[in-house]
């Protein structure tokens, strides 16, 4: 089994052929071909974590969609003074299937 630990959107991810992988916002539209980079690939028994092998290494991915996360509620509450300030936030995601690791 060929798998890969590459950098996507700040983190980690491993990813193989055909997995979905969730990601911060990336500009690019639905359908578009991103290249992520690799920082581990593992092919059966042999580990390659030398950079200047991992330079070669493709990893690509095919942009799904974006779409966007849960809903954050942020509440601040101060007593005695009547002041109290509500917030919400969703992340901004992309959606990606990884098509080829090379």
């Amino acid at each position: 089994m060929v798998y890969a630990i590459v950098k996507a959107g700040g983190r980690q991810e491993k990813v193989s052929v055909g997995d979905i992988v969730v990601m911060n916002s990336i500009d690019a539209k639905a359908g578009d071909t991103v290249e992520l980079p690799a920082l581990l690939l593992v092919d059966g028994e042999k580990v390659t974590t030398d950079a200047a092998k991992l330079a070669k290494v493709k990893v690509t991915a095919e942009v799904v969609r974006d779409e966007k996360g849960p809903k954050i509620v942020i509440l601040k509450y101060k007593n005695k003074t009547g002041y109290r300030k509500r917030q919400g936030h969703r992340q901004s995601l992309t959606r990606l299937k990884v098509t080829g690791i090379k």
